[in-house]
């Protein structure tokens, strides 16, 4: 234990480089993956068999091992952290799309004819009355999307995506070297519990009523 604790306070930079790089490509990569898989769930929401074939082929991409996937893609876009954040907003659909469409089909469906009633357009009621009720579903996939996120993007390290797994692979395994390893498991650690414990919030203040319920 002591050993570790002394390589983390020589190696303060290096920890700290790691750790930007990571969260970069965790952020940037969950950014995109709500971003896309978010509307394409609200656009087959109510369509059952486009919403049939999509899940079955996020399931089938989902099945294909991370770094497979990373290396499928080097080829088309290089070495670096591009694959990496492509091949996890690939991964994202089976999670985000099912819930997103989950939960805008368990709205109320009185709730939303009675915000028609009062004038609301389809957008309208999108927007301000099924996805806030939808909210829940949704952030619950994004929770597990952003946690399972920052495990994966550390093998991105073997092709080329600097982050935390530079300190498990390249600065311990590769070297039959135990600190850098610790470190930087400890650091994904953390930074996932972080993570989901900011989105748990963010959910808690954008949807009390949830909450409310749940109590």
């Amino acid at each position: 234990m002591g050993e570790i604790w002394r390589w983390a306070r020589d190696h303060p930079d290096d920890i700290w480089a790691a750790t930007v790089q990571h969260a970069e490509i965790v952020l940037l990569a969950s950014a995109l993956s709500v971003a896309v898989w978010v509307p394409v769930g609200v656009l087959l929401r109510g369509r059952r068999i486009p919403f049939a074939t999509a899940m079955g082929a996020a399931g089938v991409m989902y099945t294909v091992p991370s770094l497979a996937l990373f290396a499928m893609l080097v080829p088309v876009l290089g070495i670096g952290r591009e694959p990496v954040i492509l091949g996890l907003v690939l991964y994202s659909p089976l999670l985000l799309v099912r819930n997103t469409v989950v939960g805008l089909q368990g709205v109320p469906r009185h709730v939303v004819e009675a915000a028609r009633g009062m004038g609301l357009t389809p957008r309208q009621v999108l927007l301000r009355v099924e996805l806030p009720l939808a909210l829940p579903s949704i952030m619950a996939a994004v929770r597990v999307v952003v946690v399972t996120t920052v495990g994966i993007a550390t093998i991105g390290v073997l092709v080329g995506a600097e982050g935390i797994g530079t300190l498990i692979y390249t600065d311990g395994l590769n070297r039959l070297f135990l600190p850098p390893v610790a470190v930087g498991a400890a650091l994904a650690t953390a930074m996932a519990l972080l993570l989901d414990a900011l989105l748990l919030g963010a959910e808690r203040i954008l949807a009390p009523w949830a909450q409310a319920a749940a109590a």
